[in-house]
């Protein structure tokens, strides 16, 4: 399914067949454009070397080139259509899928659309001033290769506001370039997206931590019975997966590094030498983990259980589970405070549903853990990095009004003072690492805090000159 790009939009939905909505879009465009030359990235570049896609296939679905960012073509893109799909979960599941939204599930399907889309600018907001800093041209290359592909995921929520909303659905996709990341008057609808990426380790967890929620918060979607949704999404995933690689391949780095001095100096304390030391990356860890973990929202959620039940929202891999896909009388164990302890409760399946899309993300974030202690155990270090507990430094949920150590220990307020430094970047913790990022432009040269890719984009070499710089 081939994307045209002779339209004004570059788009695979035939937008030339609804010359209304094409119009509407085409009004839209200019105040997009808008938004991404004043909140989009600082750094003037000549261009850039970008992948775009041009298919929504399986094989061959992108290119690579050199393209100046201003001329970035953002369009929409939908994966195939299926010729029979079944709506796969809750009261409807068996019948078809849904080409229309159906009235009932109108403000729902717009809620769920909008707070996805408002995610996708938040980003590129909070992202903004990186390139300033970057230790590579490689890694300012990856950053702005998911910076205009958080921008294009920002076209499809549109799209689908626009072509299924009405007059509504248009105001919202206004409202999504009015909101700006960390605005005290207008701010960004989820908090961790109000949060500041200021630098290039905050950057790498993010990509890691957060946009790995972002996957399976698609992944739910994907099994929505509203199939423009559902082929949105499919697609978007497709994308995404670059940015968790740029999270945990720069994790890689900086763990690789960090051993790297140790060994040098002979010390632990490689601050002093122009490292990030291990206990600064568990923090960092502990910090962008537990944020991240509150964008599944309460353990316990009837709105949830009333998604899934009307096929809006269904579970991570939905067909793959071996249930009746309904969840009427089925039960789930949650963890929670009871008497001033944790402890476990049984609950119905279908009001734990965060819960078990936050398992699934909890058991993904692993393999990254795994990946950066194998690091550390070829280098001959003891130390290990680690997931801190699930309720710890929590604003949302069950655990949101307690204090919970990285062990799993309830402990009071005083005691949670007292050891705060200890477990979550402190401001000396984060002025060192600032004090870090020092641009780095030349070609095929790298800061001394991170060490090179092992490959770099495309088959290209890391010395290639990955971005033309203005």
């Amino acid at each position: 399914m081939s994307i045209d790009y002779s339209e004004k939009i570059p788009n695979n939905v035939d937008l030339a067949g609804d010359r209304r909505l094409q119009r509407a879009l085409e009004s839209w465009q200019p105040n997009f454009l808008n938004w991404w030359k004043t909140m989009g990235p600082a750094v003037p570049t000549q261009d850039v070397y970008l992948r775009t896609a041009v298919d929504v296939g399986k094989q061959g679905w992108a290119q690579f080139g050199h393209v100046a960012m201003e001329e970035y073509r953002w369009g929409v893109f939908l994966a195939e259509r299926g010729d029979d799909r079944r709506i796969a979960f809750g009261e409807q599941k068996g019948e078809p899928v849904w080409q229309q939204v159906p009235g009932e599930y109108r403000a729902d399907l717009q809620r769920l659309i909008v707070i996805q889309g408002d995610t996708e600018p938040a980003s590129v907001e909070q992202q903004r001033r990186l390139g300033e800093t970057a230790p590579s041209l490689y890694d300012l290359r990856n950053l702005f290769q998911v910076n205009v592909e958080e921008g294009r995921h920002l076209w499809a929520m549109v799209y689908l506001l626009h072509a299924y909303f009405g007059r509504n659905g248009r105001e919202e996709a206004e409202a999504l370039l009015v909101r700006n990341s960390g605005d005290l008057d207008s701010p960004r609808i989820l908090g961790a997206f109000n949060e500041e990426t200021p630098d290039w380790l905050s950057f790498f967890m993010f990509t890691y931590f957060t946009d790995r929620d972002g996957k399976y918060q698609l992944g739910t979607l994907k099994e929505s019975a509203f199939d423009p949704l559902s082929r949105t999404c499919e697609f978007m995933l497709k994308e995404e997966a670059h940015h968790m690689f740029v999270g945990t391949t720069g994790i890689d780095r900086v763990v690789t590094r960090t051993c790297e001095l140790m060994r040098e100096h002979d010390t632990d304390e490689i601050a002093p030498h122009g490292g990030i030391p291990l206990d600064v990356i568990q923090k960092y860890i502990n910090f962008h983990y537990s944020v991240s973990l509150d964008l599944f929202g309460s353990e316990r959620s009837t709105n949830a259980a009333n998604y899934f039940t009307a096929g809006l929202k269904g579970r991570w891999q939905e067909e793959r589970r071996k249930d009746d896909h309904q969840l009427t009388e089925d039960g789930f164990t949650i963890d929670t405070v009871k008497d001033g302890r944790l402890a476990t409760e049984e609950v119905s399946a279908l009001l734990a549903l965060n819960l078990d899309l936050r398992n699934e993300y909890v058991k993904d974030c692993r393999s990254g853990l795994k990946r950066w202690n194998r690091i550390l155990e070829k280098a001959g270090y003891d130390t290990r990095l680690y997931l801190p507990h699930v309720g710890f430094n929590r604003q949302v949920g069950l655990f949101a009004e307690h204090h919970v150590t990285p062990q799993g220990e309830l402990v009071g307020a005083d005691a949670w003072a007292a050891e705060q430094d200890c477990w979550l970047p402190s401001e000396a913790d984060k002025t060192h690492v600032r004090s870090l990022m020092r641009p780095v432009y030349e070609t095929g040269r790298i800061a001394g805090w991170i060490a090179p890719p092992t490959n770099g984009i495309n088959g290209k070499p890391f010395d290639y000159e990955y971005v033309h710089l203005a």
